[in-house]
């Protein structure tokens, strides 16, 4: 069989390595480079010259915190020296802060002293005192760190019990690990007996003018190439795949005639909630749903100013909307804090306040909303909500059922959809829109609903407008199967790497 130049280097390489050698010991032994070695091992391989061995392992190193405790020592030995050095006795709160700690290290240390056995605790009138009577000789928690040090090793190689302290400080967040895949190459006899023993020819891989010209290209010889060698892996770039599902959408809703709302991140309570016709002392208006801004805390309400009033007259009395109000007084003051935009549905306010306004008209939004949120699988403080409004003298409860239809299965890819009796205070009827996916489950998407006359009549409107704001990130969530909606956002590149381009 004809052997390749690279094919030669890499067989000696591993014959002088005793027959068996890491593809990165490869390498470095030949000076190829890592495709060059992996095209010639492949070939190798085919022709039962040489065998390819995987092994998965996993390397710990150091975090940056790890770092940190690699210099200075663990929380609890600092504390215990300094314990150790104060007599023996010291005050909890104390120690933590003679050791340069914050003081929410004290549950921690004292954990950790206590359950290794290098101390105890005390309760007196005093506090609670920390008891180290001797100095602590080095644990296996101390002797991993050392080991690890500023490079990283295999959990493999450790002993059984350093394995078990490598597992604490992976706990602790004091080391992270990463999985490894390493090749290894081992030459067969076939292999060894393939080895020419002349000096190999050097090989090109292409003619160039001065060749040509000198005569020099009947002398080489051209290397020969195995198109199914694999190759290095080409990553161009790509809108991210939640970019590209968000344009998808709008172009989807421009097509079907909707005009894009736009508006800022920062609004005036009086646009984002007052005009909604929600209460000043509505709960979704406390510091705990709303980010209320410190510098400035208050915008003027001048580019509004015949609209406040009659949105106060309306909270106040009801105006001439036939309905009874709130019962309360109106206050301008609060209507004039400035909040993060807590919902899309403020863009929807804007489009009607606009003296751009066309009824009838369709308008929608894909809007970037901020709430303190608990976060979850499905709830971030920073989200996106597909927000929308249709404004027509037919319109009906019923075209508000379709378009929510439409977003749960052209868009989500929804299975199953179903409607929820819900309440808002700016609609009524109000929806709630629920999908199902098989493989997937059940999702709400958001609420939506016919503004009530108390929102339109003193924006100047008469027409019914049927509203919506459903949380786009679950539809895509839905879309893709996606379980956790913090995964939306990653910073896993290879995961970005992987989703479809089209």
């Amino acid at each position: 069989m004809e052997l390749r130049e690279n094919d030669i280097k890499v067989l000696r390489a591993l014959r002088d390595a005793g027959g068996t050698a890491s593809a990165e010991d490869v390498v470095q032994k030949t000076g190829l480079a890592d495709a060059a070695v992996a095209r010639a091992s492949l070939t190798l391989s085919e022709q039962g010259l040489v065998k390819e061995q995987t092994a998965k392992t996993t390397e710990v190193f150091c975090t940056e915190e790890g770092h940190d405790y690699l210099a200075n020592g663990l929380p609890e030995r600092r504390v215990a020296t300094v314990v150790r050095d104060a007599g023996g006795k010291l005050s909890v709160t104390e120690a933590v802060q003679q050791a340069g700690l914050p003081l929410d290290f004290v549950s921690i240390v004292t954990g950790w002293i206590t359950r290794k056995g290098w101390g105890n605790i005390e309760k007196t009138s005093r506090g609670t005192i920390l008891v180290v009577s001797k100095n602590p000789p080095k644990d296996e928690d101390e002797e991993v760190l050392e080991r690890i040090g500023q490079a990283s090793i295999p959990v493999e190689e450790l002993p059984g019990n350093l394995k078990q302290a490598a597992d604490r400080l992976l706990k602790r967040n004091i080391l992270a690990s990463k999985e490894r895949v390493q090749r290894k190459l081992q030459i067969t006899p076939q292999g060894v007996g393939a080895i020419p023993t002349q000096a190999p020819v050097d090989e090109v891989s292409g003619l160039t003018s001065e060749m040509i010209l000198s005569g020099d290209w009947e002398r080489v010889h051209l290397r020969a190439y195995n198109v199914s060698s694999p190759v290095p892996s080409l990553n161009p770039g790509k809108y991210h795949p939640y970019l590209r599902f968000l344009r998808m959408v709008k172009r989807k809703l421009v097509a079907l005639g909707f005009k894009e709302a736009v508006g800022p991140l920062v609004e005036t309570a009086f646009i984002n909630d007052d005009c909604l016709y929600m209460p000043q002392d509505h709960p979704a208006r406390e510091i705990h749903d709303l980010y209320y801004l410190k510098h400035p805390a208050t915008a003027s309400l001048e580019p509004w100013k015949g609209i406040v009033e009659k949105v106060a007259q309306t909270h106040e009395n009801g105006w001439k909307t036939g309905s009874t109000g709130w019962g309360y007084k109106y206050s301008r003051e609060e209507a004039s804090k400035l909040v993060l935009r807590s919902h899309g549905t403020a863009l929807s306010v804007r489009s009607m306040l606009s003296k751009d306004l066309q009824i009838p008209g369709k308008y929608f939004a894909i809007a970037r909303c901020f709430r303190p949120e608990l976060l979850d699988r499905t709830h971030l403080t920073e989200f996106n909500q597909a927000e929308g409004i249709v404004l027509d003298p037919s319109l009906s409860l019923r075209n508000l059922l379709g378009v929510l239809e439409m977003f749960a299965r052209e868009v989500a890819r929804a299975d199953k959809v179903r409607f929820k009796p819900d309440y808002f205070p700016f609609t009524e009827p109000s929806v709630e829109l629920q999908a199902y996916k098989e493989g997937y489950g059940w999702m709400e998407f958001g609420g939506s609903g016919i503004f009530r006359p108390e929102v339109t009549e003193p924006l100047g409107i008469e027409e019914p407008v049927i509203a919506w704001g459903l949380g786009i990130d679950r539809l895509y969530m839905m879309n893709q199967q996606i379980q956790d909606i913090r995964q939306l956002f990653t910073t896993d590149l290879e995961w970005i790497r992987q989703q479809k381009v089209g």
